[in-house]
């Protein structure tokens, strides 16, 4: 199994991007999947999940940022708006199978991880 993100790219402020997680050897029907975002000098932090239970946020993140699933539960997207510089990081998904975790949010709760697309939101 093998997680692939795309679509990270640099970008003006105020502008939209969307990314891309797409799974290989499995579906995300049986895992919770979830988007990270690791800013230069700074520790992994949880954009938000997918699991049984719906899509959860973190709360510095909703609004702006929104997580969707494509029809063959094959990829999921990350659709951000209103980019600001500090967006800047490598985004990541991961996932971690459903009743192996206590919070998909949370970096680590999950198992297998993909390598990151780097995003860079120029002023």
């Amino acid at each position: 199994v093998q997680l692939v993100e795309s679509g990270g790219k640099l970008v003006q402020v105020g502008e939209s991007l969307k990314l891309s997680c797409t799974v290989s050897g499995d579906t995300f029907n049986d895992n919770a999947v979830g988007w990270f975002r690791q800013a230069p000098g700074k520790e992994r932090e949880g954009i938000s999940c997918l699991s049984t239970s719906g899509y959860d946020y973190t709360k510095s993140f909703e609004g702006r940022f929104t997580m969707s699933i494509g029809d063959a539960n094959d990829v999921v997207f990350l659709q951000m708006d209103s980019l600001k510089p500090e967006a800047r990081g490598t985004y990541s998904c991961a996932i971690v199978g459903e009743g192996d975790y206590s919070d998909c949010l949370y970096p680590g709760d999950m198992d297998l991880w993909g390598k990151g697309t780097t995003v860079i939101v120029s002023s």
